[in-house]
């Protein structure tokens, strides 16, 4: 909904603050190593890098406006370097989905888990320890890159070529990525402490988001109704 109210209003650069952008990419490769790195479950990794995809997309759409308003005479170049872009972001991100690893049977997995525990602990809890690390600098990214958007909102006294929906559905996406975080059981041998602490960075990061994210939900209903931005009269 955020690309269909970006082409509609034509205002992306300036409804949109790039540190958002930025940092909520940040964020998400930042996820998605941790995810990798800290040994979590497989929803998570996929969640992240579709994360990844779609920030890429709302970049491009972001500097194509930004470049689209500022010198009208480069529309028809501008639309010819985003439209390929977006075709080879989708490429590579289908070639990445094929030659993606190939799944072990339980058997195996359990083989290279208990080798993984007992020949290479030492390695196993730095990486780990690294993984922990990648997903607190991650839920930090998340958390600051609202604050830009939260100001530029305030400034604007607008949130015309926002989308609405783009943060309910994060919300959304958050709350039910908690969820399953915390309705899932620990592995076998594992308590539920210190299942959770180990989760933490990433259910920080979900749920700690909503409430900055209710925030700009909370703009729209103060700035409803106000169409024009003040900083463009």
């Amino acid at each position: 909904m955020q690309f269909y109210t970006a082409c509609k209003t034509g205002k992306m650069d300036k409804a949109i603050s790039i540190w958002f952008l930025l940092g909520w990419t940040t964020g998400d490769t930042l996820n998605l190593v941790g995810t990798y790195l800290a040994d979590q479950l497989p929803l998570q990794r996929y969640t992240s890098a579709y994360y990844i995809f779609a920030d890429l997309i709302m970049l491009c759409f972001y500097f194509y406006f930004k470049c689209r308003n500022q010198s009208p005479s480069m529309y028809a170049p501008i639309n010819a370097v985003c439209g390929l872009a977006f075709l080879g972001s989708v490429a590579t991100f289908s070639l990445l989905q094929e030659a993606g690893p190939m799944p072990m049977n339980s058997a195996e997995a359990f083989h290279s888990r208990h080798l993984l525990s007992t020949n290479g602990e030492e390695e196993y809890s730095v990486k780990n320890k690294i993984g922990f690390a990648c997903g607190l600098l991650s839920t930090l990214s998340y958390l600051l890159s609202r604050l830009p958007q939260i100001y530029t909102n305030f400034k604007r006294k607008s949130t015309e070529g926002l989308a609405p929906t783009l943060f309910l559905l994060v919300i959304l996406g958050n709350l039910t990525y908690g969820a399953s975080l915390l309705l899932k059981n620990p592995d076998s041998g594992q308590s539920e402490g210190s299942y959770v602490v180990r989760h933490l960075p990433w259910l920080t990061g979900s749920l700690g988001a909503v409430f900055l994210d209710l925030i700009i939900l909370g703009q729209f209903f103060n700035y409803r109704g106000r169409l024009n931005d003040p900083l463009e009269q």
